[in-house]
């Protein structure tokens, strides 16, 4: 293999492992995780690592202690944004400085063990384009176990995920799968999406979740259901085709109503024209339209800001990176 140059000088003959990291509310634990990058690295003589860590608008002492890690480490860089744009936008942003010739990504609380991932490098030396990381127990609360089987279903259901995939924000991939997520240039990025319109070559291993031992998580409600919203409308038309066909249902339905309205009328004329079962199906009508007339919407907002050409994230500042990044475009 050529020599691969990055912000740690030459490397002859060994891979280079970009691990992408979005940070929020982490200043307590990102740490400890790039020490055990770099211990489980080190265990591994055939690669070489960089760690690149997103600040992700995060209010705590994150950037502080990012700073501190990419002084005291020159294979740790650091990027700023200059607010909250998400996690996913976060690891665009990271992939637009990676280098390497594999990517990681993994989570800044510790929870997923980077210790592990020799585990995921070697399904990728056996040829598989991207590994995901399946958790034997998942150490997170009801809420967040709960979000995940529906983002699971959804995913299934709209991006045609294999049933028997599971996929999470620990996994690896060759860098060809990494610069092809890098054409996505519009403002609601969504990795998995992104990783499964480019490759079906994708696998999971095994390892262990761990309990958080600091902070809480980040997701709220309202941050899943954005993700939700985001995953269906990014990477898929299949809600237009279930509001097409609801539609139809519901004008069948009706007109059946009517049919059976007539018949009973005529059959037994004394019966009055229920006013509760009119205004039962109008509410239910009026309901639906404004269902599907809001899904519609979004779709429809969503390709007025991409139009505006909002950008997926704001770079504030790079920390630790290569002279030559100086004064590039911050925006994308």
């Amino acid at each position: 293999m050529p020599a691969k140059r990055s912000g740690m000088g030459i490397f002859m003959e060994k891979k280079l492992v970009s691990f992408v990291i979005p940070c929020y509310r982490s200043a307590q634990t990102i740490g400890g995780v790039t020490e055990e990058v770099g211990a489980a690295m080190g265990a591994l003589g055939a690669y070489e690592y960089e760690i690149i860590l997103v600040n992700d608008g995060s209010p705590d002492d994150t950037l502080r202690e990012i700073r501190r890690l990419c002084a005291a480490n020159p294979r740790i860089r650091g990027v700023d944004l200059a607010r909250n744009f998400g996690q996913h936008a976060a690891l665009m942003a990271g992939f637009h400085e990676a280098q390497g010739d594999l990517l990681v990504c993994l989570d800044d609380d510790g929870q997923t063990p980077a210790a592990e991932v020799g585990k995921l490098l070697a399904a990728i030396e056996d040829g598989a384009d991207v590994v995901y990381a399946r958790y034997g127990h998942k150490q997170h609360n009801a809420f967040r176990n709960f979000g995940s089987r529906v983002n699971d279903w959804m995913l299934c259901l709209m991006l045609h995920k294999p049933k028997d995939l599971f996929v999470s924000s620990y996994f690896a991939a060759r860098r060809f799968v990494m610069e092809e997520m890098l054409r996505y240039e519009n403002a609601f990025p969504y990795v998995i999406g992104l990783v499964l319109r480019t490759t079906r070559n994708i696998v999971n291993v095994t390892v262990e979740h761990r309990e958080r031992k600091a902070g809480v998580s980040g997701y709220t409600f309202g941050k899943l259901l954005s993700l939700w919203f985001n995953g269906f409308t990014a990477f898929s038309e299949k809600p237009l085709r279930i509001a097409t066909i609801t539609g139809i249902g519901c004008a069948a339905a009706g007109f059946l109503y009517g049919i059976y309205t007539v018949i009973k009328k005529l059959v037994v004329p004394d019966v009055p024209v229920g006013f509760s079962a009119l205004m039962s199906g109008i509410m239910f009508i009026g309901g639906m339209l404004m269902l599907l007339l809001g899904m519609i919407g979004e779709y429809i907002g969503r390709i007025y800001i991409c139009m505006n050409h909002a950008p997926q994230f704001v770079v504030r500042e790079r920390i630790g990176l290569d002279e030559e990044k100086d004064g590039e475009q911050t925006t994308k």
